[in-house]
C-alpha cells in the first residue's frame, strides 16, 4: 500500500476527470445506440423516455420492434404503453400481429379489448393460425369444404329411406366468432358436425327424389341444429354445392341378404342329405345282420333232420318229401328268374 502521505500528493483533479470522461464515453454510446429509437419514437408522438429503452435493452427484449409497435398503435389511435407490449412479448406473443389485429378490429367497429387479443394470440401459438387472422375472417367471412378435400373425401354419402344412396357436398360460410375463439371448437368440428346433419336430414328423407327436388331442406335441418354451438364460428349458412345418386344400397344388401339365407338354405340341405344317408348306411346294415341270422337258421336244418333220423321222428319218405318239395320250389325259382329275365329283355 501506497503511504498516506504519498495519496495526499496525488493529483485529484486529473482523476476526476478520468472518471469523468469514461462516464461521458459510456453516456455517449448509450445515447448514440437508443437515439435514434427514441428520436423515431418522439417524432410519431410515441414518446419513449430513455430509461424505458435501456430497462428494454437490459431484459434482452427487442426494444425496436416494440417502439415501432407502439408507433403504429398510436398513429392508429391506439394507446398502447410500451409496458403492455413488453409484457406480452415476454409472454412470449407476437406483438407485431395483437397490434395490427386491434387496428383491424377497431377499424372495423369490431369489440376487442387487448386483453383478449393477447389470450388469442398465446392460444394460436404453434397452430398455424393467429390473431390477426382471427380478426380477418370475422371482418371478411370465409368458405369451408365440407368434406374437407385433403381428407381424401370429396362427398359424403347417405342412404335415404328408400334404401337409394345419395352423395352430397356442401359450403359453410363461417366468421370468427372472437368471444368464443378461446377454448372453442375448430373447423375440424363444424365439419364434422355438417357432415352429421347431412346424413341424418337425407336419411330422414322417405326418397332420394326428395332430396334432389329440395336441396335446401338439407342446409335448413343442419341450421336448426345449432351446429355452430361452442365453436370459434358462427356459421352464416350452408349452401348445398352437389348433390348426385350414388348407389341403391337397400337392394345391394337385400341381394347379399338373400345370398347369405341360400346358403344357409343349402347347408341345412346339406346337413339332411347326410342325415338320410347315414340312415340308409344303417338300414343296409341292418339287413345284412338280419340276413346273416337267416344263414345261420338255415344250417341248422340238416342238423335238426339227422337228429331227427337218429330218434325216429323222420322217417325216409318223409325225407324224400321234402326233397321234393326243395326240387319243385327251386324249379319254380329258377323259372321265375328266367321269366323275369326274358321280361326286362
Amino acid at each position: 500500500m501506497m503511504p498516506a502521505p504519498i495519496l495526499a500528493e496525488l493529483p485529484i483533479g486529473p482523476i476526476l476527470l478520468v472518471i469523468a470522461l469514461i462516464f461521458g464515453f459510456v453516456f455517449l454510446m448509450i445515447l448514440l445506440k437508443f437515439f435514434k429509437t427514441w428520436l423515431r419514437a418522439k417524432l410519431s408522438q410515441a414518446t419513449v423516455s430513455m430509461g424505458s429503452l435501456i430497462g428494454m435493452w437490459l431484459r434482452k427484449v427487442p426494444f425496436g420492434l416494440i417502439v415501432d409497435s407502439r408507433i403504429t398503435a398510436v398513429k392508429a389511435g391506439l394507446p398502447f404503453t410500451t409496458e403492455m407490449l413488453e409484457a406480452h412479448y415476454l409472454s412470449g406473443g407476437d406483438v407485431a400481429h395483437v397490434v395490427l389485429a386491434m387496428i383491424a378490429a377497431d377499424k372495423a367497429g369490431i369489440s376487442l379489448s387487448f386483453d383478449r387479443a393477447c389470450a388469442i394470440d398465446l392460444a394460436t401459438k404453434d397452430t398455424g393460425k393467429t390473431v390477426l387472422e382471427a380478426v380477418r375472417t370475422s371482418i371478411n367471412p370465409k368458405v369451408i369444404d365440407c368434406p374437407n378435400p385433403a381428407s381424401g373425401s370429396t362427398k359424403i354419402t347417405a342412404v335415404a329411406k328408400d334404401g337409394i344412396a345419395v352423395n352430397a357436398r356442401a359450403r359453410v360460410t363461417v366468421r370468427t366468432n372472437l368471444d368464443r375463439f378461446v377454448g372453442g371448437a375448430t373447423e375440424e368440428t363444424i365439419i364434422a358436425r355438417v357432415g352429421e346433419g347431412i346424413v341424418t336430414s337425407v336419411g330422414s328423407a322417405g326418397s332420394y327424389k326428395n332430396v334432389l327436388e329440395n336441396p335446401d331442406s338439407i342446409s335448413k335441418l343442419v341450421l336448426q341444429k345449432g351446429v355452430d354451438s361452442s365453436t370459434a364460428f358462427e356459421i352464416l349458412s350452408i349452401d348445398i354445392a352437389d348433390v348426385d345418386v350414388a348407389d341403391n344400397i337397400g337392394a345391394r344388401l337385400q341381394a347379399e341378404q338373400a345370398e347369405a339365407d341360400k346358403q344357409v338354405a343349402q347347408a341345412k340341405a346339406e346337413m339332411r342329405r347326410a342325415a338320410a344317408v347315414a340312415a340308409e348306411q344303417e338300414m343296409s346294415a341292418r339287413t345284412q345282420e338280419m340276413r346273416a341270422k337267416v344263414v345261420e337258421a338255415e344250417a341248422e336244418i340238416p342238423m335238426a333232420m339227422a337228429e331227427a333220423f337218429r330218434n325216429g321222428n323222420l322217417g325216409i319218405m318223409d325225407f324224400v318229401k321234402y326233397q321234393n318239395v326243395t326240387a319243385d320250389t327251386r324249379m319254380r325259382d329258377s323259372i321265375a328268374g328266367g321269366d323275369a329275365t326274358e321280361t326286362s329283355e
